[in-house]
């Protein structure tokens, strides 16, 4: 007999739990190891925790229900633990599995996986609940869970959903206002999914608007989607940027006499968007609320027209409108558009056009 297996004998006698008789014994074996083990995993060696594992898990299999969740409530925030068990209580019913399902890290991915394609969508839901969710799990949930379980997931932000996921939930928050909801506050969606709910929300209106006879109403709303769409668009990319830091490095380095169009430009190379903004702010004297929406919309001219007047050069305007969402929302012809329109602009055209501007704010 090796060692392993010696302590394994001298630390439980089986043969004692058996029958009737032993029910309480066994209960009361079953909490007291789980208690020990939740105590000492983190000082237990490899073996340690492999002798735990093996008395543990054939526990599970002799004890009633509510045993086994007060074993599962044990194991489902160590960062070690007996692995066979935990992933014996994480197939047991939901009232045990839960715990596991939603907090064990011990869990490896494929073993989250198969539960989730094995088991049902009690099990599905309570995954969906863990705080980091990776695109091959969430796959598997969304396409075999239920409303409930698609609802969660949008609403975590630590899912890592992929395009054809985020497409299904999108489409499925037609029938549905709360997942509408969770999808729209996410903060990785792509912009023809940020347009396609706000498609879906203003037919939602639309239809609720003809219900109540107010039809005129319900016709012209078309006309405001697209407008209700880019204003949604903006506001998720600006959601992913803290201006309010950025504000008081740029104030900082202006008290020091260290911001100019050098610095804008450096800002620009190395794709410090909220500091660019703030930089640029600084240097056309707006505020930086003001500057990130001229820096964030698909239609730049605004933005052109403020550098133009301010005395921005070309080689600064053409870096920022390759940094932060423009990045993303401007294509290369796009960029190529922008800065032929911005070179063809004269400084008096572009202070024109923000007269212009000022008169109508003020009218």
């Amino acid at each position: 007999m090796s060692e392993s297996d010696a302590l394994k004998t001298e630390l439980v006698n089986f043969s004692e739990l058996t029958g009737e008789a032993g029910r309480a014994r066994r209960a009361e074996l079953a909490r007291h190891v789980a208690t020990l083990f939740a105590l000492t995993s983190d000082r237990c060696s490899d073996e340690q925790v492999d002798i735990y594992d093996s008395v543990l898990v054939r526990l599970v299999d002799m004890v009633e229900l509510e045993v086994r969740r007060y074993v599962a409530e044990q194991m489902a925030g160590l960062r070690r633990g007996p692995e066979e068990t935990i992933r014996k209580l994480a197939e047991d019913e939901i009232e045990v599995a839960a715990p596991i399902l939603k907090r064990s890290t011990v869990l490896r991915d494929a073993d989250l996986v198969r539960i989730a394609t094995d088991m049902g969508d009690a099990h599905r839901f309570a995954i969906a609940h863990r705080d980091i969710l990776s695109e091959d799990l969430t796959n598997v949930l969304v396409r075999r869970g239920d409303l409930r379980v698609k609802r969660r997931l949008a609403a975590n932000d630590g899912a890592r959903l992929s395009e054809a996921s985020m497409s299904v939930l999108v489409s499925d928050a037609a029938a549905d206002a709360t997942l509408q909801m969770s999808l729209a506050d996410r903060v990785d969606l792509a912009e023809n999914h940020i347009r396609a709910l706000v498609v879906i929300a203003s037919e939602e209106v639309r239809r609720k608007l003809k219900e109540r006879g107010r039809t005129s109403e319900a016709a012209r709303l078309g006309e405001a989607k697209e407008v209700a769409a880019r204003r949604m668009t903006n506001r998720y990319w600006l959601s992913r940027y803290d201006f309010e830091t950025a504000r008081s490095r740029v104030l900082l380095l202006a008290k020091r006499g260290m911001v100019s169009e050098t610095t804008l430009r450096r800002f620009a190379s190395e794709d410090r968007f909220p500091e660019a903004v703030a930089a640029f702010a600084w240097l056309v004297r707006c505020g930086i609320e003001e500057a990130s929406h001229w820096m964030v919309r698909e239609d730049p001219e605004p933005f052109l027209i403020i550098a133009k007047a301010s005395g921005i050069s070309a080689i600064t305007v053409g870096g920022l409108l390759s940094v932060g969402p423009w990045r993303h929302r401007l294509t290369p012809e796009g960029r190529t558009a922008a800065m032929r329109k911005f070179e063809r602009m004269s400084a008096a055209d572009a202070k024109r056009k923000m007269a212009h501007w000022k008169d109508v704010t003020l009218n």
